[in-house]
């Protein structure tokens, strides 16, 4: 069976009088990851992993990059975390990072400076609905340091609908069990170049930024696709990422939208179809003519 799914048994009413009948369902797998930040702290995030499981283990050393093979899903979110929560500024950060294989579910991390690290939260464990505690302080005092986005990113609005339906043949957990979010990392020629599924919808986004940091392509003139909702906390990391452009299927909060107003984010919501609302900087969005 594919990797972050299970199978568990069930009872199904199907109503109108029918006699209930016993099924097995694929429900999405929740489990515990935890990242060890030596010198700075543990988070216990609750995750899907949708990677097979390596026996060897992978890892990232600085000057040597990925070793043992692609990015795990796990040092993919490891990577993203670390860096939406402010704890690096970029790969160049980490000394070593890698799957523990005496305990399983661990990601070890030792940074260059962790000293100098400062952080809103340190020995945590985060829910699958976890993310920034919101405040007003984000917009008007700017608490997580954050810097306007760059101009770079164009896209045809009759684009929003490729990319949309680009992302969902990734969604293989999603087709099985209905229960998992996606991100995707986007670029203005139509190209796809990271997507993830998890069952929390900041842990799917952090994994793409984290894949895109290791991979060493970086965020130039790129967008960010998702399948949940538009909260505070999604769009900070974006910001965080230097994404210009960030398109989901469902709605905005007030707090996502003066985030990215503020910090040059085209924001756009209920991109289903041929059809989007653009709530920040719409110069990004040309009609086609």
């Amino acid at each position: 069976m594919r990797p972050g799914i299970r199978l568990v048994h069930s009872r199904h009413h199907p109503g109108d009088g029918q006699a209930a009948e016993e099924q097995s369902c694929r429900v999405i797998q929740e489990d515990a990851l935890t990242l060890d930040v030596e010198g700075v702290g543990t988070y216990t995030l609750m995750w899907t992993p949708t990677d097979p499981v390596e026996a060897d283990g992978l890892g990232y050393v600085d000057g040597d990059g990925l070793i043992g093979g692609n990015a795990s899903g796990a040092l993919a979110l490891a990577a993203g975390f670390l860096f939406t929560e402010g704890i690096i500024q970029g790969m160049e950060d980490i000394r070593t990072m890698a799957s523990c294989e005496e305990t399983p579910g661990v990601v070890r991390i030792q940074l260059k400076s962790p000293e100098s690290v400062e952080t809103r939260r340190r020995n945590i464990v985060m829910t699958s609905s976890c993310g920034i505690c919101g405040s007003r302080e984000v917009v008007e005092k700017n608490t997580f340091g954050l810097s306007e986005v760059p101009d770079r990113l164009r896209l045809d609005a009759a684009g929003f609908s490729q990319l949309m339906k680009e992302m969902l043949t990734h969604q293989a957990i999603f087709a099985e069990t209905g229960g998992a979010h996606a991100a995707a990392i986007f670029s203005a020629d139509g190209r796809i170049h990271a997507v993830a599924e998890d069952l929390g919808r900041h842990n799917a986004l952090d994994k793409v930024i984290g894949a895109t940091l290791l991979s060493g392509e970086g965020f130039t003139s790129k967008g960010a696709l998702l399948s949940s909702r538009l909260s505070l906390e999604m769009v900070t990391k974006a910001v965080r990422a230097g994404l210009e452009i960030i398109a989901a299927v469902s709605a905005p909060t007030s707090l996502a939208i003066e985030v990215a107003e503020r910090f040059g984010v085209t924001l756009c919501g209920f991109v289903r179809g041929q059809r989007a609302t653009v709530f920040t900087h719409p110069h990004r969005i040309e009609q086609a003519d």
